[in-house]
């Protein structure tokens, strides 16, 4: 059981006992959803949109005591690289020219966009941070299953979250086997027995699967992951999802009356 407790647990952070972790995964996935909808569909000079949802998550990230440095750990990985391929809109887009930086010209409305679209950028990635630090894999992916996602693809990514480590750890055995045989590529030309490995990978990650599916289907495997704890709402959960998702859709459709 303890394998199977640290499995649920290997995405979490933060304090496991505070108020934001131990509320319902489908208020948090609505929650933190509709803060990255909100700015996601907000203009790019809404302003007030974006500093809302950046409250509502510096909120969620202290009530759930997550560190500015674990979530920029987690951050970093999607964040640079949007930004940096954002980082060429002030380049290309049309309008006042503000600068010149050698035979490109840099405008006040590709500034404009660009700072829109990394505020977006960040409220997204940011969201996503905290549903993942907050919920484990698993029940984000219960909570997709009582909101009605697609059966089939709930099952994909449950059987896939559960055997990705099953087959790190086969790659990590074959990797040492052919160290231990004095395998040290130097050059492409001997980059043939990595080909040779990972056909013999897949060899062995598709015949374990079909070992998988008969033994489910010889239980009484159905389509559907048997549940020990069921979900259930409580006031609070209600309540969290009334304070991250109402103030923000109401600043959001008042900024676009406003507009």
């Amino acid at each position: 059981m303890s394998g199977l407790h640290d499995l649920s647990l290997a995405s979490v952070a933060g304090d496991p006992r505070s108020a934001v972790h131990r509320r319902d995964p489908r208020v948090k996935l609505l929650g933190l959803g509709s803060v990255t909808l909100v700015a996601v569909s907000a203009p790019v000079s809404a302003w007030p949109a974006y500093a809302g949802c950046a409250a509502v998550l510096t909120g969620v990230a202290i009530a759930a005591r997550l560190s500015p440095a674990t979530i920029w750990r987690r951050a970093r990985v999607i964040l640079p690289l949007v930004l940096f391929a954002a980082a060429f809109i002030p380049f290309v887009r049309e309008g006042r020219v503000v600068a010149s930086v050698g035979p490109f010209d840099l405008t006040a409305e590709g500034l404009s966009t660009f700072a829109g679209v990394a505020a977006k950028t960040a409220i997204g990635t940011v969201s996503a941070v905290l549903l993942g630090a907050t919920t484990s894999f698993p029940d984000v992916l219960r909570a997709l299953e009582r909101l009605r996602t697609p059966r089939l693809f709930v099952l994909v990514a449950m059987l896939t979250y559960r055997y990705v480590f099953v087959v790190a750890g086969e790659v990590r055995r074959m990797r040492t086997a052919m160290r231990a045989r004095g395998y040290r590529p130097r050059h492409l030309l001997q980059a043939g027995p990595v080909g040779h490995a990972a056909g013999a990978l897949f060899l062995r990650a598709h015949g374990r699967g079909e070992r998988i599916y008969l033994a489910m289907a010889a239980r009484g495997f159905t389509g559907t992951m048997p549940q020990a704890v069921p979900l259930r709402l409580c006031a609070a959960d209600v309540l969290f999802l009334l304070a991250a998702a109402v103030p923000l859709v109401a600043l959001r459709l008042t900024l676009e009356v406003m507009a």
